[in-house]
């Protein structure tokens, strides 16, 4: 981990600073690949403050920053029973977001939100952990494969009007 790094839960008058980790980071690890009109509609309706709130207080999840030297250089986002996604099983925990900022990638700032999600889901009991990852993020997937993910399942995720596959990924713990 690194000195100084700390992850703590989201609380809701963090909404705003959510809101510009959230998009901030987004926009750092897809716009490359992406349309700027597709990319500019999807920060605007997936991150918008009244959509945030809505997934802030969804019983099931939960949102956890990742700060060095006070300043948010990253975020998780768990999801549990019903708040899940796709599978929607009592006995898996869902981690739906993993983003942190392009100048600390490789800093192990990645790692310490997985293994913090890992730990969550030790502790909730529960007998997997999966996530779903674009195929075409293949830093993402080598670092999932690397920490014992496999590849179960795909699904379609839009972004904008473009219709793109994510691959389903799961460890059992």
């Amino acid at each position: 981990m690194i000195p100084n790094l700390s992850i703590i839960r989201v609380t809701n008058s963090d909404i705003i600073d959510l809101q510009a980790i959230g998009r901030l980071t987004f926009y750092e690890t897809f716009a490359d690949d992406n349309t700027e009109i597709n990319m500019r509609q999807y920060l605007e309706d997936r991150f918008s403050i009244d959509k945030l709130i809505r997934e802030w207080n969804a019983a099931g999840s939960e949102f956890y920053f990742a700060k060095l030297n006070n300043s948010i250089i990253g975020y998780l986002k768990i999801n549990t029973g019903a708040s899940q996604n796709e599978l929607k099983e009592s006995n898996a925990l869902e981690i739906e977001r993993i983003y942190v900022l392009r100048d600390f990638y490789g800093s192990g700032a990645g790692q310490a939100l997985l293994d913090y999600a890992i730990q969550l889901a030790v502790h909730k009991h529960v007998d997997f952990v999966w996530l779903g990852v674009w195929e075409r993020n293949h830093r993402a997937i080598r670092f999932y494969e690397k920490n014992g993910f496999v590849t179960f399942d795909q699904h379609t995720f839009k972004l904008g009007d473009d219709v793109q596959n994510d691959l389903l990924m799961k460890r059992d713990l």
